[in-house]
């Protein structure tokens, strides 16, 4: 174990490991099928890139967020990290080569998405490379329980077989006892091997302010909390008018959504990041890549679909151990929005195969071709040309990418890249043959490695400012070298894409199953009143309510969230309200009492017993029978 911790050294410094990062390390070492389930800001990253260094080969890290594939990529490279990523955003030739140098160029990373590993060209490469392991990435959308369920991702089984002597990591932040079981079993475990680090967040203090005016609170909360933070709305209307809001009364706010440009949305994510905007308010899109430890408080404007989402939202805030809130506003029209997200979020079948038609049109791609293309898309062309609903559109998009059928992604900046042609001597001899290009091209040496064996980001702005000349004088030496086959230049790009995972099927042949369908529909359902049952009771302590959802049944009370606050006001002091407590525990520990019974035996105030034995039956702690008597719950 010595080695790994030489390799952390070296590359991450002298950091002291995070709960249960040592233990992952570990187990993979010990060529053991882990699932670890880490909260968001856990470190998970750490736990397969510490392993895999110090493993001969290379790892395959399966995600479906391309952004985080290019963000640890980059990163990765800082570090003199050989790694690279497979998305829809290349061309089949790029695939290629990345392809070839996982096989020869002593690569140590392949990011890629779940729908790449059905492509016969990775399936035909891959038995080729060395891997040391596999690892799964957002791993709760393999289970059907999970909350973001992806057909893609049961292809992951497929791998193994490919891969029989390969070991799994699998990695996710929200995972219920059931779909932590339910991934094990998907994946091929050979016996259970889970690592769970506690969701516990002792600095995180969680709220739910009940209002008829969320606007005004808003206002009246961020003004007494000191610091920077989130503020999550649901739709990008409503983030334009908050962040105006916020502003008029003198909070520094900005708003953060998908339809904002690549360079709009950077500029204002950096400058909240570096503490020159106070507030973000946002939808969730904001929320790869925010690394941002002294966030001191996170609020929720709307309902959040689940727990699982809310959990991982809310968990932004206060990762430096600081004191911090997670924040809802809940008003009773919410409880009819659950019925209106799920007409948004799951239209009828036939609409959807309507949408899929459409898009095949929009495309021109006939039927029976388009598989494995892709194509620039924009989303508003789109509606505007077939007149439909945008949410409508984009539900049914959804839909269709997690029953394979597509990839759809959001803008991405893909930046541009080159390769040269030709090798070293070849290109030596051109450049003695053309002298006016020879400058330009010892530039581009001189600022980038690996310009001969794969293809490489550049800056073409950079490379104007080295050379003391104009951007559009770079770009043209560019054409000009890659239309003379000197250079593969391929230029910058920043538009959402969508890929044909199979060939465009008619609409009397596009299956979509049924019990998908509904089964996502229930669950999503579920979700939704488990949320609304958090936000409407007062008498559960809030992190114990989360904790159980979680799995973490023994979870004691957090003194602190608006729920206990309450309770310990009601004149009944935490001491008093723990005496009272274990007092009951006691007498129900030996038999079943009926509550008055069980009332005039206590020796307090009835009504402070009445309120403790409504606290235990709200935490399941305590039932009644059906002849009403009390009894204690086994765990």
């Amino acid at each position: 174990m010595q080695e790994y911790r030489q390799i952390v050294k070296d590359y991450w410094g002298n950091i002291s490991f995070r709960p249960m990062q040592e233990e992952i390390i570990r187990s993979v070492l010990n060529k053991n099928d882990t699932l670890g389930l880490m909260p968001t800001g856990g470190g998970k990253s750490l736990t397969f890139q510490v392993p895999a260094l110090a493993m001969k080969g290379i790892c395959i890290v399966i995600t479906p967020l391309i952004a985080l594939m290019r963000d640890q990529v980059e990163n990765l490279k800082r570090k003199q990290i050989k790694a690279l990523a497979i998305h829809s955003g290349l061309t089949r030739e790029e695939i290629d080569i990345a392809l070839n140098n996982c096989i020869y160029g002593e690569y140590k990373f392949l990011y890629l998405s779940p729908e790449r590993l059905i492509t016969e060209i990775f399936r035909t490469r891959v038995q080729e490379m060395n891997v040391n392991l596999i690892v799964v990435d957002e791993a709760h959308c393999i289970s059907h329980w999970g909350y973001d369920f992806r057909p893609s991702y049961l292809k992951i089984a497929d791998l193994r077989k490919l891969l029989p002597d390969v070991k799994v990591l699998a990695l996710t932040a929200t995972a219920t006892p059931l779909v932590a079981d339910d991934i094990q079993e998907k994946l091929l475990f050979k016996q259970k091997n889970v690592f769970k680090s506690s969701f516990f967040r002792e600095n995180l203090i969680y709220t739910v302010k009940k209002t008829e005016n969320k606007e005004n609170d808003l206002v009246t909360i961020i003004k007494k909390i000191s610091g920077s933070g989130i503020v999550y709305v649901r739709s990008r209307k409503k983030c334009a008018e908050l962040s105006i809001l916020l502003n008029k009364h003198g909070i520094s706010a900005n708003y953060y959504h998908a339809g904002l440009s690549y360079e709009v949305r950077s500029d204002r994510q950096l400058s909240w990041t570096i503490g020159k905007t106070r507030v973000m308010v946002a939808t969730n899109a904001f929320g790869m890549g925010i690394d941002k430890p002294d966030v001191r408080f996170v609020v929720h404007v709307d309902l959040p679909d689940s727990p699982e989402s809310y959990f991982q939202e809310a968990g932004r805030a206060g990762r430096d151990g600081k004191r911090a809130y997670a924040i809802l506003l809940y008003a009773p029209s919410d409880k009819m929005i659950i019925e209106q997200r799920l007409r948004i979020n799951f239209p009828e079948l036939d609409v959807i195969k309507n949408v899929y038609s459409a898009l095949g049109n929009f495309l021109r791609i006939p039927i029976g071709g388009g598989k494995g293309s892709v194509f620039d898309f924009n989303l508003s062309d789109f509606i505007t040309a077939f007149k439909l609903n945008l949410n409508t559109a984009f539900s049914s998009l959804k839909i269709l990418e997690r029953e394979g059928y597509i990839e759809l992604t959001e803008e991405i900046n893909n930046p541009s890249r080159l390769k040269f042609m030709l090798n070293r001597d070849d290109l030596y001899k051109f450049q003695i043959a053309n002298a006016s290009f020879d400058s330009f091209i010892k530039l581009i040496l001189r600022s980038y490695t690996g310009v001969f064996n794969e293809y490489t980001v550049i800056d073409e702005t950079s490379l104007a400012r080295k050379a003391g000349v104009d951007h559009e004088v770079v770009v043209q030496y560019l054409v000009k070298l890659s239309s003379m086959g000197i250079i593969r230049y391929i230029k910058q790009k920043r538009t959402p894409m969508i890929a044909f995972i199979e060939e465009r099927l008619d609409e009397k042949n596009l299956y979509i199953s049924k019990e998908n369908y509904r089964l996502r529909k229930e669950r999503f359902r579920e979700r939704a009143e488990t949320m609304l049952h958090y936000a409407s009771n007062d008498n559960i302590c809030r992190s114990q309510f989360l904790l159980k959802y979680f799995g973490e049944l023994t979870s004691e009370p957090c003194n602190y969230c608006d729920a206990c606050r309450r309770k310990n006001d009601r004149e009944l002091k935490q001491q008093e309200f723990e005496m009272i407590k274990e007092e009951i525990l006691a007498i129900l520990a030996l038999e079943p009492v009926k509550p008055d019974n069980l009332i005039n035996r206590m020796a307090f105030e009835h009504e402070k017993v009445i309120k403790v034995i409504r606290w235990l039956m709200d935490n399941k702690i305590i039932d009644s029978m059906d002849d009403q008597k009390l009894f204690l719950v086994k765990k």
